[in-house]
């Protein structure tokens, strides 16, 4: 999807989206900079837009990995369609809040690592909460959930619910960001 496309859709989906620009190749960089090409087989997106993060992920992982990447929008995983063809993606046109459902109907109990880029600031508190206790417990213990955000307001809900917090600025992104790693 080209710039004034993805703009369209952000304004038109803003509370979906969060954004009105494509993350910048830094910020996927950064989001993606936890794979470990060797050992980690199973990989879950959330908020995977029009797919420019998801190339990154795929980019990272092994030839016998798997990534389920999730998106509501219908539009969006259309774009990801006509854009991406690799046979370890699995996208699924659906809501995270349902992530424990959508993993047990594919036989997946754990996962290596999730990486999302929901605007959760957007999102009533209670949503936000259940959606990252499902990512909770669909980690391998050691493995990371990954957040992209632009402002550093929920870093307490991370700490409460995956313990420890590690933060990253990615200043060359707009507007800029942060990473913020989740887990021990």
């Amino acid at each position: 999807m080209d710039a004034a496309g993805f703009l369209w859709q952000s304004i038109r989906n803003f509370k979906e989206m969060g954004t009105v620009v494509h993350s910048s190749p830094a910020m996927c960089k950064k989001m993606t900079a936890f794979i470990d090409h060797e050992k980690d087989k199973i990989i879950i997106e959330l908020g995977a837009g029009d797919g420019v993060i998801t190339q990154y992920i795929l980019d990272k992982m092994a030839p016998d990995a798997r990534l389920y990447s999730f998106e509501i929008n219908e539009e969006l995983c259309a774009t990801i369609r006509e854009k991406i063809n690799d046979s370890r993606l699995v996208l699924i046109n659906g809501s995270a809040e349902n992530v424990e459902l959508y993993m047990q109907q594919y036989g997946v109990e754990r996962v290596d690592h999730i990486i999302s880029a929901l605007p959760f600031v957007l999102f009533p508190e209670a949503l936000t909460e259940n959606i990252l206790m499902s990512c909770r417990r669909l980690l391998k213990q050691g493995h990371y959930f990954i957040q992209m955000h632009y402002t550093r307001n929920l870093i307490k809900i991370y700490q409460r619910i995956f313990g420890q917090v590690k933060v990253f600025s990615v200043l060359i992104n707009i507007p800029p960001g942060y990473v913020f790693k989740c887990g021990s």
